[in-house]
């Protein structure tokens, strides 16, 4: 009686230790559903960046180049296609070479078993867990073909430097998807899996080519290949992807987009749902956009002296659609990733004013109305005063407006809005996008209320497109892993201004450039801006905008520190849009590439 109820016992323990080894249901390739990668495409479907925990990018077998899933099997399990979960010879094999070196050096592991333990398991050595291992496999082998488990295999195997699968592998290596490899490539990735640090082809060069060497060699053994071809892979260049130069260009906006997807999708959501994201960056001119702000600081930086560097900011969108186009938000992604394109706020200075001058003529007031330009002083509340000048220092007596606003002349602009009010101007700036809160206070002339350069230059767009606003948009499109697009709010524009009131703010915008404090800037046809300059130069922007682009550009330092004597919204900021704007239209690059010569390893 004793002996049964143990015998029970010791069944029934072994039962519900066998069923405590839980393994998902997968019953299909389709049921498998990692954490994958959100890819970001810019608007002519180059990859940009990538969103993720795990960098991964599920690929089915059909879309694989045939000789990739042979070379990981000769490489991995070359009897896979043979043997079921286990491989006996395999695992006899390890067991005696680890009682010779005394230690658990192999494991004799099929790609089955890999798959279990990458899905279930860790990867602690213990014969515990390999008792777990060849038991999970075996289900997994009796619930799953074996072309599905290899395709979970080579979506789910780890390859190094942050990538998972054969397809995120391909694209962080090779800069190319994996069904562009080619054969020599091929067999570095199926070098890998065994230990992606110590075989690394951009950390350890020499050992992830003589793992190629390997991996030819196996293939051409089992027949996959031919001698020849073996060679021939072993012998071609190898052309390696600079990823950090990709993620130094456009970090600010990939993460700009990022911030706008979770806010939408949750962040659980979007690690899992494998989303390729259709954005409006054009890339060259982001490249553009990058090499014009790090000049311009340097050009700052060379002027004065310093030896810091100022931090710059830039943003170009489409006149017509509100599209980003670029986007920049500092001078170093790696180093500083806060976007001051979008998280700063800074006194936009006299880039504010043409708000305030069109507030005035949608009420009627003509560009040639004249004030008098002569020293102002207005009494406070709190009993002191208020004694604004212009940044001559100087007094211009009777100023048509235009002329106030061409020569950005702050009496003439601040009399202005006493006459114009202030709350039009502010409901007016809200129309155009100024989400930032504005002081209903006549400093407000001299655009003393903080600001984004995103806000600022959107707003520009009422000018730049006859009165009609269009809110700054980063997204086209998106698709799901299975390619079904999924919705995007889209956005309308707006009126915010009379057509006519529009015309008038450009004419003017325009003599900006050609006669005004906007000199710097010429060059571009049809183009029209205005510069602005914070007290103490300590911000220098520049928006200026044809009827395709609006681009604006703010240099300053991130701590309340002056740029320098002279370095005014004309000087510093102008010549960096119109170094932009002129390099827009350039073709462009090539992918970030570097070629390795194969190192000089015997044999094959």
């Amino acid at each position: 009686m004793i002996i049964c109820g143990l015998v029970t016992l010791g069944i029934g323990t072994g039962l519900a230790w066998f069923l405590s080894l839980n393994l998902p249901d997968i019953r299909s390739v389709d049921d498998y559903r990692p954490l994958v990668t959100t890819t970001l495409l810019d608007r002519g479907g180059r990859t940009i960046g990538t969103i993720c925990r795990e960098n991964r990018i599920l690929l089915s077998y059909r879309k694989m180049p045939p000789l990739l899933p042979k070379a990981f099997v000769a490489a991995e399990d070359s009897r896979y296609w043979e043997h079921g979960a286990l491989d006996g010879w395999s695992i006899f094999r390890a067991f005696i070479n680890n009682l010779r070196s005394g230690r658990r050096s192999q494991g004799g592991s099929t790609i089955t078993q890999q798959v279990t333990r990458a899905l279930m398991l860790s990867r602690k050595k213990s014969y515990l867990r390999k008792a777990k291992e060849a038991i999970l496999s075996y289900r997994l082998d009796n619930m799953l073909s074996k072309k599905a488990i290899l395709t979970i295999y080579l979506n789910e195997i780890y390859l190094g430097e942050g990538a998972y699968g054969v397809e995120a592998a391909a694209r962080t290596y090779f800069g190319k998807k994996a069904r562009q490899l080619n054969l020599a490539e091929i067999a570095l990735l199926a070098g890998l899996p065994q230990s992606p640090s110590r075989y690394s082809p951009l950390k350890h060069f020499d050992q992830a080519r003589a793992r190629q060497r390997y991996v030819l060699n196996r293939m051409a053994e089992d027949g996959v290949i031919t001698p020849g071809m073996a060679r021939r892979a072993y012998h071609r260049p190898l052309h390696f992807y600079d990823h950090n130069a990709r993620r130094e260009k456009n970090g600010y906006f990939t993460e700009y987009v990022r911030q706008q997807l979770e806010q939408r999708y949750g962040r659980k959501r979007l690690l899992h749902q494998g989303l390729t994201v259709t954005t409006t960056l054009d890339s060259t001119m982001q490249a553009a956009a990058v090499k014009a702000v790090l000049r311009g600081a340097k050009n700052v930086q060379k002027h004065q002296h310093n030896r810091f560097a100022p931090q710059g900011a830039l943003v170009a969108l489409d006149s017509r659609t509100g599209n980003i186009l670029a986007m920049v938000g500092g001078t170093d992604y790696s180093t500083s990733p806060y976007n001051r394109a979008v998280q700063a706020r800074r006194q936009p200075g006299s880039v504010f004013k043409p708000l305030i001058y069109a507030a005035a003529f949608e009420k009627g007031i003509s560009p040639n109305l004249t004030i008098e330009d002569v020293p102002l002083s207005i009494h406070n509340p709190d009993g002191s005063f208020w004694r604004p000048h212009n940044y001559s220092r100087r007094n211009y007596g009777p100023t048509s407006l235009r002329d106030a606003l061409v020569f950005s002349r702050n009496i003439v602009t601040i009399k202005l809005l006493q006459k114009t009010g202030l709350r039009p101007v502010i409901r007016l700036a809200a129309r155009a996008g100024i989400r930032s809160p504005l002081q209903p206070e006549l400093p407000l002339a001299l655009g003393a209320s903080p600001v984004s350069l995103l806000e600022m230059t959107g707003a520009y767009t009422v000018f730049a497109d006859n009165g009609l606003f269009h809110p700054p948009v980063c997204i086209t499109c998106i698709r799901d892993r299975r390619g079904h697009i999924q919705p995007w709010p889209g956005k309308t524009a707006k009126r915010v201004i009379k057509p006519e009131t529009a015309r008038q703010i450009t004419a003017i915008l325009h003599e900006v450039i050609s006669r005004g404090t906007g000199k710097n800037a010429r060059g571009i046809p049809d183009s029209a801006g205005k510069t602005g300059t914070t007290d103490n130069n300590m911000d220098s922007w520049f928006i200026g905008y044809t009827p395709a682009v609006t681009t604006g550009v703010w240099l300053g330092y991130d701590r309340g520190r002056s740029l320098g004597r002279g370095e005014t919204g004309g000087r510093t900021a102008a010549p960096v849009w119109l170094d932009f704007m002129r390099s827009r239209c350039k073709p462009p690059q090539a992918p970030h590439l570097h070629a390795v010569a194969p190192a000089r390893i015997e044999g094959l």
